[in-house]
């Protein structure tokens, strides 16, 4: 008896789990290292993959996007129509047919004279910046400064006349003429797409909208849709800016004199589509390249660009964009930088639309909930 009294007592007592305690659970990946490494190595290799592949489709995905954006600024127009008594059925119409219009216009008469003027531009250019040197503010300039602007000219004048500069800047003829195909092939991808999304927006949205979850659907949606009808009327908004700055600028080359004023006036629109900056960089191209023509040239460009500067702040801008969401200057900088680095020009254009919709997220959504909070 006391044999099994003592066995009894050296025994281990295991206690059973008092019910609803909650077990300790053991880690697979802790007792394993090896399948912890290989599982992050899995997941770093898919990451890399799916880096890969969006870098491969960028060019798709820039397009993809760039349409969404187009149809989302002809939005707007089909609500005009809408407003107009219009059903939304022939106000899609509508609009397509005027978007393609536009586009078959600029195809068969802007772009060939575009063209043209461009050549013109670019084989003339050597012998417009050699004509400086015989106008009489060159030859004044060149006296205060005792010679030394005829250092700059010169380097200027064989930067400009060098052949391998050019093919330098265009990275050879077969990378440029890759370039023209590439943006030729996306143009008309663009061109396709836009039609689409212009005709299935609606139903685009709503395919969307099923996949939110019913108890938040209704906030979702209204703040979805007030973000793209701001981005909407924004873009709208900058390509009529944009539009009136080209044309004022079309109009102020020709009566001064200056060559090749169609396509100045066309690069000035699509930078202008750039805001805050856009109008700055224009006005100091346009004058500079008046200055070719005389210095009362350059002046009288310079002094009508800075007064449609102010009206532009002042006036228009005011009233085009008085329902779309105001982006700040530092913002419109920073997203521009950030664009036309990833992408260039067109990736500065997209850019700035989708910071105005993220700062709109960020008034709308953000701010409400740390006030509440």
């Amino acid at each position: 008896m006391k044999r099994s009294s003592r066995r009894s007592s050296d025994a281990t007592v295991v206690e059973e789990p008092v019910a609803g305690s909650p077990r300790p659970i053991v880690s697979m990946m802790s007792n394993h290292p090896f399948r912890w490494a290989f599982v992050a190595t899995l997941g770093v290799l898919l990451a890399l993959f799916l880096a890969q592949a969006a870098l491969g489709l960028s060019t798709v995905i820039f397009a993809v996007f760039a349409a969404l954006f187009v149809s989302l600024g002809l939005d707007p127009l089909i609500r005009w129509f809408q407003r107009r008594g219009m059903k939304r059925a022939w106000a899609i119409v509508t609009v397509i047919l005027l978007f393609v219009g536009v586009v078959v216009g600029m195809l068969l008469l802007v772009i060939p004279l575009i063209v043209t003027q461009a050549v013109e531009f670019i084989q003339g250019l050597p012998d417009a910046i050699a004509d400086i040197q015989t106008q009489d503010w060159y030859l004044a300039v060149e006296d205060f400064t005792g010679g030394a602007i005829s250092g700059l000219y010169d380097w200027l004048l064989d930067l400009v006349t060098d052949p391998n500069t050019w093919a330098t800047v265009g990275g050879g003829a077969l990378q440029v003429a890759g370039t023209v195909v590439n943006a030729i092939s996306s143009g008309f991808f663009i061109f396709i797409l836009t039609i689409y999304f212009v005709a299935t927006l609606d139903t685009m949205k709503q395919a969307s909208y099923s996949l939110i979850s019913a108890s938040h659907r209704e906030t979702v949606v209204g703040y979805a849709e007030r973000i793209m009808d701001s981005i909407g009327r924004y873009l709208s908004g900058m390509v009529i800016l944009a539009f009136f700055n080209a044309t004022y600028s079309l109009i102020l080359l020709v009566i001064v004199g200056v060559p090749y004023a169609i396509v100045i006036a066309s690069v000035a629109f699509l930078i202008t589509l750039i805001p805050l900056i856009g109008t700055v960089l224009t006005t100091i191209a346009m004058t500079i390249v008046a200055l070719f023509v005389s210095p009362t040239a350059a002046i009288i460009v310079l002094i009508f660009m800075l007064i449609y500067m102010q009206v532009e702040a002042y006036i228009l801008t005011p009233r085009v964009m008085s329902k779309a969401v105001s982006v700040p200057g530092s913002l419109v900088l920073i997203a521009a930088l950030a664009g036309g680095t990833l992408a260039g020009l067109p990736g500065a254009l997209v850019a700035i639309p989708i910071a105005a919709g993220i700062l709109l997220i960020i008034r709308e959504v953000v701010v409400p909930k740390k006030e509440l909070s």
